[in-house]
């Protein structure tokens, strides 16, 4: 069992900038691959970015490209997610993702962080 506790979230206005945390309590945090996701009122939970267990590869939605970045502290075992230029419709929970890289279908959740953008 692999506990995410994230931290960061906030009120913040139209254009301003946020910093999730996502801190696991789990040794071999290496061995997970993270991601965030993010659930809007009235709407499903959905993609927003993913790093693998080294760091190394990166990826994210179209709509957050080019305004959000994605880091890892593997001596912490924390996840971070960097949100710039921030959108009254980007308001939701927040939520971080760990999934093992070795044992498909393994994965945990965390219990989510708001958002709140102010326009």
């Amino acid at each position: 069992q692999v506990q995410l506790a994230e931290s960061g979230g906030g009120l913040v206005q139209d254009g301003g900038s946020l910093r999730l945390s996502c801190a696991a309590s789990v040794r071999t945090f290496s061995l997970y691959d993270m991601g965030w996701y993010r659930q809007a009122p009235g709407k499903e939970r959905e993609f927003v970015a993913f790093i693998n267990g080294n760091g190394g590869s990166t990826s994210f939605a179209d709509s957050v490209k080019g305004r959000f970045t994605i880091s890892r502290d593997n001596a912490k075992a924390t996840v971070y997610l960097q949100m710039n230029s921030l959108k009254p419709e980007e308001t939701a929970i927040y939520y971080c993702n760990a999934q093992n890289r070795l044992i498909k279908g393994l994965g945990f959740w965390g219990q989510g962080t708001q958002v709140t953008v102010s326009s």
